[in-house]
């Protein structure tokens, strides 16, 4: 793992310790415009984020509590290097004392991911990635284990809030896989998918900061990423992106042609 990335975890550690641990439990969540939740501990975490990113690598910082205006011309003005972080995704798990809540941290450049740290404090795992150098959780190289499997016999993560057409039907009534799981945030998702804890994920439509980080810490395990109207995953829309996703290129293939022929 390299120095830059090794200090980024160190960000991810320090953040969580001095400004959202502190608070957990202890906190009362407010209710923001689109009717997700926020709390003191989010924008506590994201200032002291934009604080300390910017000395590690001097790039601007898009954080999920600024208002669509900021983040819409930060994206736009800084392809060359842009952070983009989410202070604690599962603000709602985070709000009712749940422990699946992390801070996700990631430099993107060209508008991909090239440096990506998701920490989740509560069972101190610190996911790691850099492009074209691999994946880490703490210490230990991704993927652990990489044993093959029909989809039949996998475990899925699936968010069906945002699925459109038939596809949320389909997967209560059809599910092609073993069973599934949703635990309430979705960089956890990217991250327990490239460490084999799941098989497949879906997700109707994730926001920037949802994927930045996991989709790299997948990516460099070994997984394998498309979305459910494109099979190159970049090719949607940034702000409202689907995710079709697998852990290996055979899962991935088998729950493809599945979502393909049930959408």
């Amino acid at each position: 793992m390299s120095e830059t990335l090794l200090a980024l975890c160190a960000i991810a550690r320090e953040v969580a310790a001095t400004e959202i641990m502190p608070r957990y439990q202890k906190v009362v969540a407010e209710v923001k415009h689109d009717g997700s939740l926020f709390t003191e501990a989010d924008l506590a975490a994201q200032t002291a984020l934009q604080r300390l990113l910017p000395g590690l690598l001097d790039c601007p910082v898009l954080g999920e509590e600024m208002t669509q205006a900021e983040q819409e011309q930060l994206w736009a003005a800084h392809a060359d290097g842009l952070w983009v972080v989410d202070p604690i995704d599962g603000t709602t798990n985070f709000a009712h004392g749940l422990p699946n809540f992390a801070v996700s941290i990631a430099l993107m450049r060209q508008h991909r991911p090239v440096l990506a740290v998701v920490y989740v404090p509560v069972l101190d795992e610190c996911f790691a990635a850099e492009a074209a150098c691999g994946a880490w959780l703490n210490d230990e190289r991704l993927p652990r284990v990489r044993d093959e499997r029909p989809l039949s016999g996998a475990i899925a993560s699936v968010e069906t809030k945002w699925l459109s057409g038939h596809l949320a039907t389909r997967i209560v009534t059809l599910n092609p896989y073993h069973s599934h799981r949703n635990f309430g945030a979705s960089t956890i998702d990217w991250c327990w998918l490239a460490a084999g804890r799941t098989d497949v994920m879906l997700h109707g439509a994730q926001k920037l900061w949802d994927y930045a980080a996991g989709v790299l810490i997948l990516l460099e395990s070994g997984g394998q990423v498309g979305s459910i109207f494109h099979d190159d995953y970049w090719q949607e829309n940034p702000w409202h992106r689907s995710a079709v996703a697998a852990r290996t290129p055979s899962l991935y293939a088998a729950w493809q042609v599945w979502v393909q022929a049930n959408k």
